[in-house]
């Protein structure tokens, strides 16, 4: 199965360059089969000047220097002593003025019932599968493909002139930072994606892969592996489905931040909390939040609502939150015309099913811009007669892209979208994932953040080879936010199982609350502080020690509560 990033978003085997990168501490040797012919992809022989760390002196070197430090990465995390072998070329891919197919990739093979395989007639990756059976059990073909859009080289028919940027350090201004899509896409081929057939419902020859055991629809509070084809055809369109990993959901407050919402005010019929997703530009969306009553544009052209050219209906939207469907231009120009007119803060509503993150640079833009769901934009215009008031704010108590359990959601939008549903994490997750399903222009150079957990989940750090990892550390990492108010999240670590007691102490070392007392598992933890203490009752703001005791260590962390 192919994973497709998206903005809005085969040549000659010729083997004439194969980079392979070893990663000492795991013993991960990951290959780049050059797919490229002469002249083409990897071996264009352009002249370019060093960028970003990438010190290729030609267009081919740097894009293989990047790929070498893709691979770097993943071989930094995954262990295995088995060479990962990728095939990989540059071939034009679609292109339009507005969206484009940036990569795509896939495993190869997967295999179950091998030597070795935690999980009985199960799928995995043939990456996965030969490094939990500690060799290559299809030696005669590569591990995974990968094509990635030449079509991105400054030509103004694709995406209006944008091109790739192949430094390493994420400062790709108008550019696409081609690091991260390298990274999402051997992503996709390590095994970040289910083979399930989505229109079918079927599991592959009747069994379940690796990430889709890892699958839970919230609706049926069922495991995808405990559902019929006609409820995982539901499901995949449903909206509602998360990854019930383990790992991932330990980690997932250490990655991801505050919920953005949208609480109505008045009037009464509709009062309430709607989830909402904050835009990659704008201000930014706060804990007291912006509060205002809600306007909806008009543009004076047909559909007067999506906010396209100047505001005729300016006075009435200065000073309130402008309300404006989706479609017909960029999310950014509404924002420029809502706020030229005065709007406090932007409030779009989809044109379809499903969370909405509206995507896009603009520094120009400085008020808040955030999304939210057809069904509730819906709700919202249908009481406007009545006067809508809204605060646009962060829930410091939910994470962004989870669900009140801590699970993190995955891309499961009504109609399905080939190769990116179910695959990817959902885009309602901030700050923004490597595995969501559009490009996003804040991801972090070299970061893999839940994913990497996600691999944890699917066994790729267990088995003999994890003897050549060093040992995590008792430690407490941080707490988010610091400062706080009213609550925060404490991430720690633990060096192995066994008992464990965190707690928090006053400056005079008086115990205020205990969170946890008990055995705990190795690896990574994190739990919320929510102000009070033993009894309930909210504490003074002030300094507290979060204090844990594991392992013979005791470790400390300072926190500051602030009202």
């Amino acid at each position: 199965m192919d994973g497709f990033f998206r903005q809005g978003p085969s040549g000659a085997m010729v083997l004439a360059a194969a980079l392979t990168l070893a990663a000492a501490a795991h013993a991960t040797t990951v290959t780049i089969v050059n797919m490229d012919g002469a002249g083409e992809g990897f071996n264009d022989p352009a002249p370019a000047a060093a960028v970003g760390g990438n010190p290729g002196t030609t267009v081919g070197q740097q894009r293989l220097n990047v790929f070498a430090h893709a691979g770097q990465i993943w071989a930094d995390i995954l262990p295995s002593n088995v060479e990962i072998r990728v095939e990989a070329a540059f071939d034009a891919l679609s292109c339009t003025t507005v969206q484009a197919v940036l990569g795509q990739a896939s495993a190869i093979n997967s295999t179950l019932n091998f030597p070795g395989a935690p999980r009985p007639n199960t799928w995995y990756p043939i990456a996965l599968a030969n490094k939990l059976a500690n060799t290559d059990l299809i030696p005669e073909t590569n591990d995974i493909q990968a094509q990635f859009n030449s079509n991105l080289n400054g030509s103004a028919g694709c995406l209006g002139g944008v091109g790739w940027y192949y430094g390493y350090d994420g400062n790709e201004g108008t550019n696409l930072d081609l690091l991260p899509v390298v990274l999402h896409e051997l992503g996709h081929g390590l095994g970040f994606a289910t083979v399930t057939n989505l229109s079918t419902g079927q599991f592959q020859n009747g069994f379940a892969d690796i990430y889709a055991v890892n699958i839970r629809d919230r609706t049926l509070n069922l495991p995808w592996t405990a559902m019929s084809p006609a409820q995982r055809i539901a499901s995949a369109t449903s909206g509602n489905v998360v990854w019930d990993g383990r790992y991932v959901t330990l980690a997932l407050p250490l990655i991801l931040g505050p919920r953005t919402v949208v609480v109505v005010n008045a009037p009464p019929a509709i009062a309430g909390t709607y989830v909402a997703g904050a835009a990659s530009f704008g201000a930014a969306v706060t804990t007291a939040g912006v509060t205002g009553n809600v306007v909806l544009v008009d543009d004076g052209t047909a559909p007067a609502t999506d906010g396209c050219t100047v505001l005729v209906n300016a006075a009435q939207v200065a000073g309130k939150v402008a309300f404006i469907d989706r479609g017909n231009c960029n999310f950014n120009v509404k924002a420029q015309f809502a706020q030229a007119a005065g709007a406090i803060a932007v409030l779009i509503a989809n044109n379809a099913a499903g969370s909405l993150s509206p995507g896009g640079t603009d520094p120009t833009i400085t008020i808040p811009v955030v999304g939210i769901t057809q069904a509730d934009g819906n709700t919202v215009r249908n009481q406007l007669a009545a006067g809508v008031n809204v605060t646009i704010k962060l829930d410091p108590n939910q994470n962004a892209g989870a669900d009140p359990q801590g699970r993190v959601f995955l891309y499961a939008p009504n109609s399905l979208a080939g190769g990116s549903s179910m695959s990817h994490f959902d885009s309602a997750a901030f700050p923004n994932l490597l595995m969501e399903p559009a490009i996003n222009r804040d991801l972090q150079a070299g970061n893999v953040d839940l994913t990497r957990y996600a691999f944890i989940d699917m066994g790729w750090l267990t088995g003999a080879t994890d003897a050549a990892n060093p040992p995590l550390a008792t430690r407490i990492e941080s707490n988010v936010p610091n400062p706080f108010n009213p609550s925060t999240v404490i991430r720690f670590d633990l060096a192995a199982d066994g008992p464990a007691r965190l707690a928090v102490y006053d400056l005079s070392g008086r115990l205020v609350q205990r969170l946890s007392q008990g055995s705990m598992t190795a690896g990574p933890h994190a739990l919320r502080w929510d102000g009070r203490d033993a009894h309930g009752r909210t504490v003074a703001a002030g300094v507290y020690i979060a204090r844990l005791e594991a392992g013979g260590r005791a470790v400390s962390h300072r926190m500051v509560l602030v009202k």
